[in-house]
């Protein structure tokens, strides 16, 4: 794992994390439900960001629903936050309707980093036409959401970048059909919606060069699986340092994996610049790092362990976002206390390890020893970190009604929570960055 990355985005430092300060004051920040679905290429690395908006006001219904209100929202976000908070260095697909389309505002949008992505309800007239040229004069990229082919739409296709198809609206057996009727044309695919492995396959042979959907992040347990070596000695690593084992164990294991003991070293010598003389042996770095960075460091770390690729995998970026979120959440539900707000970053990073291991989450907290409330929510989504688990799940998937019933049900304003989710993406488009 890349060592700037752990020092900077896991926050290592010596100060107690009991003392961590509450939020920053939200009162300046418009009330807005953001959703960020990853777009990925066949690699399955992140190659842009769908982004869903919807306004906090009351009775607010989704973007597509009024002009008015969908600019508004779009504008401001992009303005008070500025693009490099809610995209970073992605690509952001947006949706817009015929009237936001025609719309002078989407100008002051950042043209080259903004896909538009045209809702199915937008009828290929003379003037919608007209006006996608000029968007790609400008620098625009188009695209077409929810794409069924009609001979009406080919000067829209002459000007689309991408095209999307929804898999849950599209028979399987039609999609060869259709690929081959788009895939001569200078245009990239997306198969979005996609909700399995199989699905991305298939679609991958077919000529799709782009993915979206959450399908990474579903567990595929099969039955005698044997788990990737590397993961399940750092999986032993985790459970030694929550079980409060002694540091010649926690030696012994780290020993097991050469390069890792070597990381743990870089890492800690870099922390403790302070120090008269280097860090050269594991008993001296895990004094002096810490058990709670040890375990910070490590529950990140199984996620890119034994894959050059997955550093900038989907399923590290999704654990991560997670758990930054859910401890900013449980930050402004309880200020002062600090080991609440471990939990619930514990909570978040652990909640996608049955999918990246192939191994039922019942089997792995059992190697695991997790206090009672940590494991309900993660077997459950009992309590109130399971109440904060189930609400970033309703966010990934843009359910913002239900989003909005878990936040009245633990106290969380949507000043704190868009607050939160703009300082997440920072910070995971940060890790997205580090470069070996």
């Amino acid at each position: 794992m890349n060592l700037q990355l752990s020092q900077t985005n896991l926050e290592i430092h010596s100060a107690d994390m009991d003392n961590i300060q509450p939020m920053p004051d939200t009162r300046e920040t418009q009330d807005i439900f953001l959703a960020h679905q990853p777009i990925m290429d066949s690699n399955q690395k992140i190659v842009a960001y769908e982004l869903l908006f919807r306004s906090g006001g009351q009775g607010a219904g989704p973007i597509t629903d009024d002009m008015a209100a969908s600019a508004s929202v779009i504008l401001n976000t992009f303005s008070h936050f500025g693009a490099e908070k809610v995209i970073g260095q992605h690509q952001g697909f947006i949706n817009v309707n015929t009237e936001l389309l025609m719309s002078d505002i989407l100008e002051l949008l950042p043209r080259e980093q903004i896909v538009l992505e045209l809702l199915e309800t937008v009828a290929p007239t003379l003037d919608v036409i007209k006006r996608c040229r000029e968007l790609k004069i400008m620098g625009f990229r188009l695209a077409l959401d929810d794409f069924v082919y009609d001979p009406a739409f080919e000067p829209l296709l002459e000007l689309a970048d991408y095209v999307k198809l929804d898999l849950l609206a599209t028979l399987q057996s039609d999609l060869p059909s259709v690929v081959s009727r788009l895939k001569h044309r200078p245009i990239k695919l997306i198969a979005e919606k996609l909700e399995s492995v199989e699905q991305f396959k298939l679609c991958r042979d077919l000529g799709f060069t782009l993915f979206q959907g959450y399908y990474f992040a579903r567990p595929v347990i099969i039955s005698g699986k044997k788990a990737d070596p590397a993961k399940m000695v750092l999986l032993r690593l985790l459970g030694q340092i929550l079980g409060d084992g002694e540091n010649h164990e926690i030696e012994k294991t780290f020993k097991q994996q050469p390069g890792l003991s070597f990381n743990l070293l870089r890492l800690v010598n870099s922390v403790a610049m302070g120090l008269r003389n280097p860090v050269s042996s594991l008993n001296q770095a895990l004094v002096v790092l810490g058990r709670r960075q040890l375990q910070r460091w490590i529950q990140l770390l199984i996620y890119t362990v034994g894959d050059a690729a997955s550093q900038n995998s989907p399923l590290l970026q999704l654990a991560a976002s997670r758990g930054r979120l859910m401890e900013l959440l449980a930050k402004a539900q309880r200020p002062g206390s600090g080991d609440y707000h471990e939990r619930a970053f514990m909570v978040g990073i652990l909640s996608l390890l049955d999918a990246l291991l192939g191994l039922p989450m019942t089997e792995i907290l059992s190697q695991l020893s997790l206090n009672s409330e940590v494991r309900d929510a993660l077997l459950n989504k009992d309590g109130t970190l399971g109440q904060l688990l189930g609400l970033v799940k309703e966010l990934e998937a843009a359910n913002f009604d239900a989003a909005t019933d878990i936040m009245a049900q633990t106290g969380i304003p949507l000043a704190a929570l868009t607050e939160a989710q703009l300082e997440t993406f920072r910070w995971v488009d940060e890790l997205n960055q580090e470069k070996d």
